[in-house]
């Protein structure tokens, strides 16, 4: 896989310093210029404010916007959530690792047309819900971080200083000159899906699952690697469901196809877990995050990027953190508002299993798999755009 003749984006040293001039932008009288701001970093650092303990942020570090992504709990009643069955329950996994001439002779994968919203007496009044749009960006307080372009939600103990200094240093995912997979693209919860309806109402009776691989967030995956692979880049894209027949211990079973494919393919350098987040304000309504990109109305999607505690054995940590901040820089500065903060925190969501995993949430179970899909055909170029940057010369 040659790439001769592409521009090549800021990445390993030159990313760090990008993403780092973000936040130096947000200090005026700081900002002379990129030469100097390294001389400045400290100066810089040490006027954003440290956070609040960490554990504490994870309770309630978003409110009416809190990321209710399910964790893995054996005790978690979504477990037992029916889902939506398709014709065929489970795909055999894709496995495309093609060339660069045929990546690029593949067409791209058309976004669906939402289909027009029945009337709302067509939904039993005790199952009649709200749906509210909304765009989410960093507010004013010490837990985001600026970036070259967009932010990271530093839902940590580490200072923001410290989280600077992490920053600086040189980004080591790069991919190597080869024809052989080099992203691997899976599904913890592959059966999260998506409203059905563009609309300010919902039917709560839905469960917002389906095993139909063509409207869950399989299909964003679908996407993302047919960016990748036009772009010249070899994907696996892992689509087995491993949240179906059984939701508990979903995290457990994508990590042990994570390993399988590790061991399969050594040529892997950046794993993505793609999801659909779940958004709700404290009464109950769904919150959908939508960006205009483009003018058409697109899902925000975020990154989560792990810490170890000192107790979650993620050697690695800080390498996905520089992934996720170089990756975010790319989509907001490509199309501005696409992101939500990337989210900092103590998580591990199988993070531990590469020095380059991170977890991804493509809107919310109130947007439309069009919106969603939309937004995985932008982040999967921001994806290609970012990586190519990482080439040798």
């Amino acid at each position: 896989m040659r790439h001769s003749g592409r521009s090549r984006r800021l990445l390993g040293g030159a990313a760090a310093i990008a993403v780092l001039a973000g936040s130096l932008a947000a200090f005026p009288a700081l900002s002379t210029t990129l030469g100097t701001f390294l001389g400045k970093a400290a100066a810089a650092s040490a006027m954003l404010q440290m956070p609040e303990g960490g554990m504490a942020y994870l309770q309630n570090r978003f409110q009416d916007d809190l990321v209710q992504d399910e964790p893995v709990s054996s005790s978690q009643p979504q477990a037992e959530k029916p889902v939506q069955s398709a014709a065929e329950s489970v795909q055999e996994p894709s496995i495309p690792a093609k060339s660069q001439a045929e990546s690029q002779s593949q067409s791209t994968i058309s976004i669906p047309q939402t289909p027009e919203s029945p009337s709302i007496e067509t939904i039993a009044p005790e199952n009649r819900g709200t749906i509210t749009e909304k765009t989410f960006t960093a507010d004013r307080s010490s837990l985001y971080i600026p970036l070259s372009a967009g932010y990271i939600k530093n839902s940590t103990n580490l200072s923001n200083q410290q989280v600077l200094s992490l920053l600086a240093q040189p980004m080591e995912l790069a991919l190597e000159d080869t024809d052989q997979p080099q992203v691997l693209i899976v599904h913890t919860h592959a059966t999260e899906s998506f409203e059905p309806f563009d609309r300010d109402f919902c039917d709560t009776s839905y469960t917002w699952r389906s095993t139909d691989n063509t409207q869950n967030v399989v299909f964003l995956g679908d996407i993302i690697a047919n960016q990748l692979e036009q772009a010249g880049i070899g994907v696996i894209h892992e689509t087995t469901q491993h949240d179906y027949p059984s939701y508990n211990g979903s995290y457990e079973r994508s990590a042990e196809t994570i390993r399988k494919r590790l061991e399969q393919y050594p040529s892997i350098k950046a794993v993505i877990d793609v999801h659909r987040d779940a958004i709700e304000s404290p009464a109950g309504n769904l919150i959908k995050p939508v960006a205009m990109i483009n003018g058409e109305k697109t899902a925000q999607v975020m990154i989560i990027a792990g810490c170890d505690d000192g107790t979650m054995n993620m050697p690695d940590w800080d390498r996905n953190l520089r992934w996720a901040a170089a990756l975010q820089s790319t989509a907001e500065t490509t199309y501005p508002g696409l992101t939500r903060p990337v989210f900092f925190c103590y998580r591990k969501y199988n993070m531990d299993l590469t020095g380059g995993s991170l977890l991804i949430e493509f809107g919310s179970h109130g947007n439309t798999l069009e919106e969603t899909a939309r937004a995985a055909e932008y982040m999967g170029k921001a994806m290609a755009q970012t990586l190519l940057g990482t080439l040798p010369e």
